[in-house]
């Protein structure tokens, strides 16, 4: 039997967040989730999709033509047969990044992929889940992701930030803040009073389409 996955949408639109955000990108968004973030945005992929083949998957998304491609969910690693999935998509030609928790273990990943690693601040209710051997993994070739909800998750991120050198493992790290949590302006000043090495990102698909499914 082939290797499947289970999916719970394919589309193409702009990167929303991340070091391509703006670049036309194909997402590929996998099915389940161990974590419950509290700011989830994505919970209608917690259950449910469809069963497919990794080479169904690779057509549809050649028929896109993209540069990019994004493997999202969910967690996608929660899968075992993402691994091959990100090596195939690689093969093909394409920019391929990873979104994952950072609950899990990313070691298998092709090193080819750009790996976006949350690190779950205390406002997310899941940081007790953050893997933090996932950290000596790092590349100049990942990213690291902090999503903030309050002044206090920005001072942990901070710490985190000095304590694991972060911006030296990973070639971003990306503060975010959570929608309707923490007022943008707010973290982009505090960033700057603090002349952090980190990059400031909003996300682009809130803005242009209200976060709406398979945008």
């Amino acid at each position: 039997m082939q290797d499947t996955l289970r999916i719970t949408e394919v589309f193409y639109s702009l990167q929303g967040e991340t070091r391509t955000a703006g670049l036309p990108t194909v997402f590929v968004r996998l099915t389940g989730c161990p974590l419950r973030c509290q700011y989830c945005d994505s919970a209608y992929a917690f259950s449910g999709g469809t069963v497919r083949t990794l080479d169904s998957i690779l057509e549809q998304v050649a028929g896109f033509k993209p540069r990019y491609v994004c493997v999202t969910g969910g967690e996608p690693l929660a899968q075992p047969n993402a691994l091959p999935l990100l090596q195939r998509l690689c093969d093909a030609g394409y920019e391929v990044s990873l979104e994952t928790s950072g609950a899990l273990d990313i070691a298998g990943t092709d090193t080819r992929v750009s790996r976006v690693v949350d690190l779950k601040t205390p406002g997310s209710e899941e940081s007790h889940r953050n893997r933090y051997e996932n950290i000596e993994q790092l590349t100049r070739n990942d990213q690291v992701k902090f999503v903030i909800c309050s002044r206090e998750d920005y001072d942990w991120a901070v710490s985190k930030l000095i304590q694991y050198n972060l911006a030296e493992r990973a070639g971003e790290v990306l503060f975010s803040p959570s929608h309707h949590q923490v007022n943008a302006s707010d973290l982009a000043d505090w960033i700057v009073a603090d002349n952090l090495p980190v990059r400031f990102q909003l996300q682009l698909h809130k803005l242009l389409w209200n976060d709406e499914p398979g945008r």
